[in-house]
C-alpha cells in the first residue's frame, strides 16, 4: 500500500513551538514498522515555522514575510535533523523536498519532482515534503499542508491519504463547544451540508483547519485515494489506519464504493 502521511504543527511541536519529543520519536518509530511492513511511505510534514519560533525564543508567531521566512529557514534544520536521526535508529534513509506552489502549477518542474519521489521510494528511501517556507510568498504558497498533501497522494497515486491533526475527525457539530456532537466515522460523498461542518485551525502555530481538510478529501476520493483524518497525539493509531479499522473520519473514495458495490 502507498500511503502519504501529513502531520500537522500541532502533533509535532508542544505550543510553545517546541519539538514534542515524544510524538516525533513515536511518529518515526511507527512509519518505520509500516515501511518494514511492505508499505510505500511519503511524509508531508508541517512545523518548520512553529520550530523556528521556539528555536528564535519567539513570543508568537510572526506576521511579517521577512520573520516567518527567518523562522522556517531556522525551523526546517531542525525539524529534518529530528528526522533523520530518528529514522536513521531503525535503518532507513530519508529525503527532503521543499516545493512551493509554482513548483506544482509549472508541469516541467511538477513532472521534475513526481520522477524524483518515485526514484526515492524505488531506492526505499522515504520522501519528508513541506512547502518551501523560506522563499515562499502568499503569491506562490500552496497555502496549507492539507492541500499540498492531497496533490501529493493524487499525483502519486497513493492508496490513502491520512491527515494526523488535533482533533479526532468530522464532528457533527463543534465537540469543544458542543457536548452532544457526534463523530462521524465514515463518508461516502462530501456534500454541502458537509463542508459546512468545516472550521478554522484552533492551533496558534499551524495553518490548516477542518475546512481545508474536507477540500483536501474532496480532491482524493475523486481520483480514487482513499482519505482519513485522525488525531496524531498517538501515532500508533496509523496501525488501526492500516488494517482498516474505524478510527477518525475515512472518506471512501469513489473507486473504493464501485468496488464494494
Amino acid at each position: 500500500m502507498k500511503i502519504v502521511v501529513k502531520v500537522g504543527t500541532s502533533t509535532l511541536a508542544h505550543s510553545t513551538g517546541c519539538i514534542n519529543i515524544r510524538h516525533v520519536e513515536e511518529l518515526c518509530k511507527v512509519l518505520s514498522d509500516l515501511k518494514n511492513a511492505g508499505h510505500e511511505i511519503i511524509l508531508v510534514s508541517s512545523g518548520a515555522i512553529g520550530m523556528g519560533i521556539g528555536k528564535l525564543s519567539l513570543k508568537e508567531k510572526p506576521t511579517d514575510m521577512p520573520t516567518k521566512q527567518a523562522a522556517a529557514a531556522v525551523g526546517q534544520c531542525e525539524l529534518m535533523y529530528a528526522y533523520d536521526k530518528l529514522f536513521s535508529e531503525y535503518n532507513h534513509t530519508v529525503a527532503q523536498i521543499l516545493v512551493t506552489g509554482l513548483d506544482l502549477e509549472d508541469p516541467t518542474r511538477y513532472h521534475n519532482i513526481k520522477n524524483t519521489m518515485n526514484r526515492l521510494l524505488e531506492l526505499n528511501v522515504l520522501p519528508i515534503i513541506n512547502e518551501n517556507d523560506t522563499v515562499n510568498t502568499d503569491e506562490i504558497s500552496v497555502g496549507d499542508n492539507d492541500t499540498l498533501g492531497a496533490i501529493i497522494a493524487v499525483s502519486m497515486h497513493a492508496d490513502m491519504l491520512v491527515l494526523l491533526s488535533d482533533i479526532d475527525g468530522l464532528y457533527t457539530a463543534d465537540p469543544h463547544k458542543d457536548p452532544s456532537a457526534k463523530l462521524i466515522d465514515t463518508i461516502t460523498e462530501i456534500t454541502p451540508e458537509i463542508e459546512a461542518l468545516g472550521g478554522k485551525s484552533r492551533s496558534g502555530l499551524g495553518t490548516g483547519g477542518m475546512a481545508t481538510k474536507l477540500s483536501a478529501a474532496k480532491k482524493c476520493i475523486a481520483r480514487g485515494t482513499d482519505v482519513v483524518i485522525a488525531n496524531g497525539s498517538a501515532p500508533a493509531v496509523l496501525y488501526d489506519i492500516v488494517d482498516g479499522k474505524k478510527v477518525g473520519t475515512k472518506f471512501v473514495s469513489k473507486e473504493e464504493i464501485e468496488i464494494i458495490l
